[in-house]
């Protein structure tokens, strides 16, 4: 059912509201984002899309390094990832600089290659803002939580993205078993 709607979702995406929070519930903890869509309304849509799919529901927190960012974004399941490879969506041009808590979609080195990797700022990261990363909302509750997040594998996982992707939480529970997780995230009142 999950990668059903993830799939109907891909193909239509869905307009977020103005204002909306989300709560992750992780195995250090909760933290909510609460998302601005004006500051960048086509990664604030994107965002909902995949919230309310459950697309990071078991996803691991694989980037975290201490005064520099913690990123996830890579589905659990390699069917569900396999269906959000090819869904880029367009650069929002940056209204928000990259400070402390704020949240930005990753993206490669090309223009509108944004999916569903997002990191949250966990140092002030203002040098990202002329690389085009677009803040669409802000940690406003839990920041501790993600500075508790285990952080001992460093950039190592960055290095096996592909296979994170490819081969899931089989890969992840083998090569990095230390890694915390999001164990649901919701869009909730704000």
């Amino acid at each position: 059912m999950r990668v059903l709607l993830a799939a109907l979702l891909v193909a239509a995406p869905a307009k977020s509201p103005a204002h909306y929070d989300v709560t992750f519930t992780t195995t250090k903890g909760p933290f909510t984002v609460s998302v601005e869509r004006a500051w960048a309304p086509r990664g604030a849509d994107r965002f909902y899309e995949l919230v309310r799919t459950g697309y990071y529901d078991g996803d691991r927190l694989f980037r975290v390094i201490p005064g520099f960012v913690v990123q996830w974004g890579i589905a659990p399941k390699p069917s569900i990832s396999k269906k959000w490879a090819n869904a880029e969506i367009q650069d929002d041009p940056v209204k928000r600089s990259n400070v402390p808590g704020t949240i930005s979609f990753a993206a490669t080195s090309q223009p509108n290659s944004r999916t569903t990797q997002v990191f949250v700022n966990l140092g002030n990261n203002a040098n990202l803002d002329s690389y085009g990363f677009a803040p669409f909302g802000k940690v406003t509750r839990g920041m501790n939580v993600l500075k508790r997040l285990y952080n001992g594998y460093r950039e190592q996982p960055t290095g096996t993205q592909q296979q994170m992707t490819e081969q899931g939480e089989a890969f992840v529970k083998r090569t990095y078993p230390k890694l915390d997780r999001i164990l649901r995230a919701r869009v909730t009142a704000r």
